[in-house]
């Protein structure tokens, strides 16, 4: 059976696609079969940073390694049984038809609460929940005292996480993996950093999630998607020499890879 990698977070710009395109592509160059979804139905990021990956591998006429992404199957809604909702029956098709035939299933969910991707949640064997490094987006796993940054209480996406893994629990399944990735991470070691860093510590301790550094900001990740290209692929579509900012990047990836702790997975670009 496929062991499902869910990313998520409530909030938009997170770099949920752009982490979803990266543990992919170094899951299949590593020898691993791997699976996609997107359950951001209107925008598709994903689903989009695939097929245009599709594309240029054609138009190139080159070799990547490339996840199996999957559209959800459209539904009869005369073929439901009673109760049964729409998007459990989608969501539920599209990961039997990779389950079997994948190592790896990458579901990424869209930037709101919705009912597809709180089903997935519940599926996730490792959950991936990228956070833009400041208190704005913290806000999505917890409340925090203005005056001393001290956790108050866990936020509703919080809720969410510890539901489904309830909902696991019921079922006989492992506990979830939940790993916060803190993007765009500034180079200094400024005030607002450290303060964000030891409240996500305090919160990791009390709802149980690990921490991981991922991605700062690079102009390179969003002139790679046009070509659906990631960081992994630059060698192979010629460009022989990195500059400094590419290799911190490459191994960005490689420090995400490792601290994922993903089954059966040995690190080794």
């Amino acid at each position: 059976m496929a062991h499902i990698i869910v990313v998520g977070n409530e909030k938009g710009g997170s770099g949920k696609s752009t982490t979803c395109m990266h543990v992919a592509t170094a899951l299949a160059r590593m020898g691993h079969k791997v699976g996609a979804l997107d359950l951001d139905l209107r925008q598709r990021s994903f689903g989009r940073y695939i097929e245009n990956r599709r594309a240029f591998i054609r138009k190139e006429g080159i070799d990547l390694p490339l996840a199996d992404y999957r559209d959800l199957p459209e539904v009869d809604q005369s073929t439901l049984a009673e109760g049964e909702n729409a998007f459990d029956h989608r969501l539920s098709a599209a990961v039997a038809t990779l389950e079997h035939e994948a190592d790896f299933i990458i579901i990424d969910c869209p930037g709101s609460h919705t009912r597809l991707s709180q089903v997935a949640h519940s599926l996730a064997d490792t959950l991936i929940t990228p956070l833009n490094d400041s208190f704005i987006d913290f806000d999505l796993l917890a409340r925090v005292d203005p005056d001393t940054s001290r956790v108050i209480g866990p936020s509703i996406y919080s809720e969410m996480v510890w539901h489904a893994r309830q909902l696991r629990a019921r079922a006989g399944l492992k506990p979830i993996d939940w790993i916060v990735v803190r993007n765009r991470l500034g180079a200094q070691q400024m005030h607002n950093k450290r303060k964000v860093g030891a409240a996500l510590e305090q919160l990791s301790k009390r709802i149980g999630f690990r921490v991981a550094p991922g991605f700062s900001e690079r102009v390179i990740f969003r002139e790679l998607f046009p070509r659906g290209l990631t960081l992994l692929d630059l060698k192979d579509v010629g460009v022989e020499n990195l500059n400094i900012s590419n290799v911190a990047a490459r191994q960005e990836v490689r420090d995400l890879m490792k601290e994922l702790h993903l089954p059966g997975v040995t690190v080794n670009f």
